[in-house]
Formats: structure tokens, C-alpha cells, sequence
């Protein structure tokens, strides 16, 4: 059985950053891609970025040049560094992994952002 835990949301004023961070249970070097999703209440869960085992990334249009996300697979751990981040970023952010052909969530982590 697989874990993925979240953590890092909060309270931040527009313009401000967060470090979201996600520890895996197992060795994130047998993770194909591990990805954050978001969802806010409403709309559908959508991918923001993604970052494959070999260390390719891809971002949703929304977020690039302000979002980057990054492996520590030492510490398998996944981080989701936002920077510059806007009221229509608040959301429940989701870790998400694929491993082996079985797919793993995360409970998630909320990010509010003021405006």
C-alpha cells in the first residue's frame, strides 16, 4: 500500500508563495509521474503540474512561470513551489502518483489565497 501525504497549504495574501510538499511511503524513484491536481468546490479536479521519473515537467497554462515542481527522491518527497499567487488559486490541492499501473491520491491540502 502506497501514501501520499500533503502538507504546506494555508493563509497567504495575493502576490505571497507556498511550498506544498507531498512524503510518499514507498521510494519515489518507482514512481512513473507524480503530479498535484487541485480542485476547487464546483469545478472539475485538474492537473497543475506534472513531473515524470526521469525529471520532465509539464505545468497547466494557468500556473507556468509561477508555479515549479520539483523531486527530492532521496526524501521522496514531491514539492509544488507557488510563487506569485492569485486569488483563482485557491484551491484543495491533491498529490497524485502512478506506480505500477495503480494510481494513488493524497487527502489533499487547501490553499486560500486573499485578495
Amino acid at each position: 500500500q502506497v501514501q501520499l501525504v500533503e502538507s504546506g497549504g494555508g493563509l497567504v495574501q495575493a502576490g505571497g508563495s507556498l511550498r506544498l510538499s507531498c512524503a510518499a511511503s514507498r521510494s519515489t524513484f518507482s514512481f512513473n509521474t507524480m503530479d498535484w491536481y487541485r480542485q476547487a468546490p464546483g469545478n472539475k479536479r485538474e492537473l497543475v503540474a506534472a513531473i515524470t521519473s526521469s525529471g520532465t515537467t509539464t505545468y497547466a497554462d494557468s500556473v507556468k512561470g509561477r508555479f515549479t515542481i520539483s523531486r527530492d527522491d532521496a526524501k521522496n518527497t514531491v514539492y509544488l513551489q507557488m510563487n506569485s499567487l492569485k486569488s483563482e488559486d485557491t484551491s484543495t490541492y491533491y498529490c497524485h502518483a502512478i506506480r505500477y499501473g495503480l494510481t494513488y491520491w493524497g487527502q489533499g491540502t487547501q490553499v486560500t489565497v486573499s485578495s
